[in-house]
């Protein structure tokens, strides 16, 4: 396995970001501001470098991570739609690993409710 800017790389096809261990275990926050371990900067150094990449499938293992918050959920992933992705296309190519299903839910809507915004 390869290892780019802290990213693992499974194959050409697939790749796995563990939120907890990799970025931090205690994410927090939504701009640089807010701390060493907020929603922009895993947006900036994780998501999209891993989106940029080759990988048909990013999975995102969230399991390590502790107290999650909607601020840095939505920054991380909602920005992602406000910074040029399709909802449809990280939908499809995001999977989540999470001892709480509603995590992923709550990701899940943050992405479709920032794509219907941008059709306003």
């Amino acid at each position: 396995m390869e290892c780019t800017n802290g990213i693992a790389i499974e194959s050409e096809w697939f790749m796995k970001i563990n939120l907890g261990k990799q970025f931090g275990r205690y994410p927090a926050g939504r701009y640089l501001a807010d701390g060493p371990y907020n929603g922009q900067k895993f947006r900036e150094e994780f998501l999209i470098p891993a989106l940029k990449g080759t990988a048909d499938e990013i999975e995102i293992d969230l399991s390590d991570a502790r107290g999650l918050k909607s601020s840095f959920l939505e920054e991380a992933f909602g920005g992602l739609v406000r910074v040029g992705y399709a909802a449809d296309d990280l939908i499809r190519r995001l999977k989540f690993v999470s001892r709480d299903p509603s995590l992923v839910d709550e990701i899940h809507e943050y992405i479709r409710a920032q794509d219907q915004d941008k059709d306003l």
